[in-house]
């Protein structure tokens, strides 16, 4: 069953949140490739969160530092850590293609979405709600 966005995870900016429900797409994709095996479809999808978890977390570190989110800091290396884990298993999954690898790879998926999500982004809310949901400094 794939991820679904719901209002709880909302930060109370468009700009990051419409990131965020676009991400859950992609991990979708991602988990829908690894169930069926698809390694071009995997690759394609693995691609597009590559790419855009860096724009997104680039948006997500600007708009946090005009809101004067104090931990901006915390928020970036959270982000490095999680993208490096991400190129990790990455690799890993190439040279390892097994049911326990898979099954590891999309429990990082999901707990980095939902989990980040929880624990990080949604501490800025509090700034966030101060601006319009369509606040935008970039």
């Amino acid at each position: 069953m794939g991820l679904e966005w719901r209002p709880q995870l909302s930060v109370g900016n468009d700009v990051i949140d419409t990131d965020h429900k676009h991400l859950i797409g992609i991990i979708n994709r991602v988990e829908d490739s690894l169930a069926a095996k698809d390694f071009e479809g995997l690759n394609n999808a693995l691609v597009s969160l590559s790419r855009y978890s860096r724009t997104h977390f680039a948006a997500e570190e600007t708009i946090a530092r005009a809101v004067g989110y104090a931990h901006v800091s915390r928020l970036h290396e959270s982000h490095l850590a999680l993208l490096e884990k991400l190129d990790q298993m990455r690799q890993d999954l190439v040279q390892e293609w097994s049911p326990a690898m898979v099954d590891s790879f999309t429990s990082l998926l999901r707990d980095w979405l939902v989990n980040h999500v929880i624990k990080e982004d949604l501490l800025m809310k509090p700034f966030l709600t101060k601006w319009s949901p369509e606040f935008d400094p970039r």
